[in-house]
């Protein structure tokens, strides 16, 4: 690899790790660590000799007009903490936090705006960045400090500043948030407070955490990678990412490249002239085109052809493109979203997926929750399905007996929301056919025997018990059975499938071998 990819490519991987490590303070629910985290972060990051962090909530005490206040230092001295806190009031800090916008000097102590200030002048205040946490008012502020002329607080490392500061808006009121609700009913508050949602079910903490991660980075032109299984909700993440960003009102295209034909993944993608294919016997729009200032989400991206591979990687690189059969390159003003539930790491080691693509495409991923992730969702998300089968059928209203919710959240969801949603209408269309008032699990499960105790009610396959099976062979069914759906309440993690059935890590992987399971995964 040529010295400019090499730089390209680690400048690709620190970004990702930036993201990364937000993600895992966004994890983060109490405000003290937080602050703590958030502001390692900013001076890792920037090479600040000393720093200073703030968030203020008016809304905690509504006795005190100033609210509560939390900060966090690094690198002062308990007596230049308390000089620093005085910009609160005056100064720099005081000028950040009224006019929401970040303020940079290179040397405070001889800049005209600050330097008449005696605490400013006296401590020889050199290089300095200041930079709001959110706006309209801001929660909070980032104050970092260096020597004068500090190489480390250059132009291009105040603009991370005042990047991170903005991705820390929506972290911040979170964990504001949760302080105020004192660990609060619903985790998704947060996030739904600041997102236009449409369709959204569900007040898990997986979701919440989905949630939060989709207020942090729509307002951000950035490639987002979204994995996970199969119909956990990825193109709706991609289209709330889109609606709350500042390309809303522009177009939001997807493409499945995984229901092409491989000889058509181009055209439909960069589109084609006239008579560049067989196909071709007009001028063709491709994808990119057709998402001209808003957001092209390319679906299963991991069923692009490799030589397609290398023109989306030379589009997000350059934003250009050529169209199948022009030589003359075309500009794209497009946001792309990408989606797959295969692991995309596996097809670069296996030569079927480009690493430097990888790489471009990972600079912030995001993990879609499974179904066994957000158990307590089921119930809420089956009900909203069955209205919905409803009115779509004209059955008037056939709700959820029960029983049946209790069957659908002992289930297994391999497929997840999609699966779920698919059942619940085939079950209602079952019970209307009965001319049921109400959704039994029979009509969810048609395949199973529900005279079994409650506590199996919708677990047990009928057969599993089959009459004409050996004791060996139903043995082994139930043990298939029985590792599978633990498996799948666990996400595949092994580690805590072993701890919930008492059995050795080794002898779990060692069975789920044995029955075809596939391999699962270690925490």
């Amino acid at each position: 690899m040529n010295p400019t990819g090499s730089d390209e490519l680690a400048r690709v991987r620190r970004e990702r790790d930036l993201y990364l490590r937000l993600l895992e303070l966004g994890r983060e629910t109490a405000i003290e660590p937080f602050l703590q985290e958030a502001l390692l972060l900013l001076v890792e990051m920037t090479g600040a000799r000393q720093g200073y962090m703030e968030l203020t909530d008016p809304n905690h005490d509504p006795v005190h007009s100033e609210g509560a206040v939390w900060f966090r230092a690094h690198g002062f001295s308990s007596v230049e903490v308390e000089q620093v806190r005085s910009f609160v009031s005056r100064g720099i800090i005081a000028s950040v936090l009224a006019s929401g916008e970040a303020i940079r000097t290179p040397a405070a102590f001889t800049d005209p705006r600050f330097n008449q200030r005696a605490s400013v002048s006296s401590a020889q205040i050199g290089a300095v960045c200041c930079a709001p946490i959110g706006k309209d008012p801001p929660c909070g502020v980032v104050y970092l400090q260096g020597g004068e002329h500090m190489p480390g607080l250059s132009d291009e490392c105040c603009h991370t500043v005042e990047t991170i500061a903005r991705l820390l808006a929506p972290l911040a009121e979170r964990v504001l948030l949760a302080r105020r609700q004192a660990g609060g009913e619903d985790p998704t508050v947060a996030a739904r407070s600041g997102l236009k949602l449409s369709g959204v079910i569900g007040h898990s903490r997986a979701l919440a955490r989905v949630l939060e991660q989709a207020h942090m980075v729509a307002a951000l032109d950035l490639t987002l990678l979204l994995t996970g299984e199969s119909g956990t909700g990825k193109s709706q993440f991609a289209r709330i990412v889109h609606e709350n960003s500042p390309r809303a009102d522009r177009p939001f295209v997807e493409l499945n490249c995984a229901a092409l034909p491989e000889t058509l993944v181009e055209s439909e993608l960069f589109g084609a002239l006239q008579g560049a294919h067989s196909t071709a016997t007009r001028p063709l729009v491709g994808k990119v085109a057709a998402a001209e200032g808003g957001t092209l989400l390319l679906d299963e991206v991991g069923d692009v052809p490799l030589a397609a591979q290398g023109k989306l990687l030379h589009l997000l690189q350059t934003r250009e493109y050529f169209p199948l059969g022009s030589a003359k390159p075309h500009h794209a003003d497009v946001r792309i979203l990408a989606a797959t539930n295969c692991d995309l790491s596996r097809a670069v080691a296996e030569r079927r997926f480009r690493e430097d693509l990888f790489y471009r495409l990972e600079v912030m991923p995001i993990r879609l929750p499974s179904l066994a992730e957000r158990k307590e969702d089921i119930a809420e998300l089956a009900r909203h399905f069955a209205g919905e089968a409803c009115t779509r059928h004209k059955l008037g209203t056939i709700g959820l007996a029960p029983a049946s919710v209790r069957a659908l959240e002992a289930a297994p969801w391999p497929g997840n929301i999609r699966q779920l949603a698919h059942v619940v209408e085939a079950g209602v269309v079952r019970a209307a056919t009965e001319r049921c008032a109400e959704v039994e699990p029979r009509h969810l499960f048609p395949e199973t025997a529900f005279d079994a105790p409650d506590e199996l009610t919708g677990a047990i396959p009928a057969g599993l018990f089959s009459t004409e099976a050996s004791f060996h062979e139903a043995t082994r069914r139930f043990q298939t059975e029985l590792l599978r759906r633990t498996l799948d309440g666990t996400g595949g993690n092994v580690t805590e499938a072993a701890r919930r059935l008492k059995m050795a890590r080794s002898h779990v992987h060692r069975l789920i071998r044995a029955f075809g399971l596939g391999t699962g995964r270690d925490e």
